[in-house]
């Protein structure tokens, strides 16, 4: 494999990042009801995060899309609180660095658009994720918060930016 790049999505990725979603949620049960897989936007990707103070990353070699991350406004919650949303990857991208570098460009391009706080939820079983989320200064709370909508995560961070 090439050295993988990050970038924002475009239209052309779309059919791509679905897949992913759609291939690595089911791997940690996140398949049911209340989990992000059946959001409407995982079809349409790039239009989601066209939005104003959105972004979504997606990760590429040789021309395939592997992976992604993004930032939106937390829905139900205040002006200066974004979520860290559908930030995943194949399992031939983990463990070399790439989740660290998404996350790192999703927290900088928050702090540009002038986010304070970066909530996020996952699930008991993402433990690769759930290590990197703490590395990088999130704390764990003890609650969910805005209206996601994602009442199947059962594991909740913040962070100040």
């Amino acid at each position: 494999m090439s050295a993988p790049t990050i970038r924002t999505i475009e239209p052309r990725d779309d059919a791509q990042v679905a897949s992913v979603i759609r291939s690595v949620m089911p791997e940690f049960g996140a398949d049911g009801p209340g989990f992000a897989i059946h959001d409407p936007e995982v079809s349409f990707m790039s239009r989601a995060y066209a939005r104003p103070r959105c972004v979504y990353f997606v990760v590429e070699a040789d021309g395939r899309v592997l992976g992604g991350g993004g930032v939106a406004p937390l829905d139900g919650g205040d002006a200066d609180t974004c979520e860290l949303r559908k930030m995943y990857f194949l399992p031939e991208l983990r463990g070399r660095g790439i989740g660290r570098a998404v996350l790192e460009r999703c927290i900088e391009a928050a702090r540009a658009m002038g986010y304070r706080r970066m909530y996020l939820e996952t699930l008991t079983g993402m433990d690769g994720a759930m290590r990197l989320y703490e590395k990088l200064g999130f704390r764990r709370i003890g609650c969910s918060r805005g209206a996601t909508g994602h009442h199947g995560c059962d594991t909740f961070y913040e962070r100040e930016l």
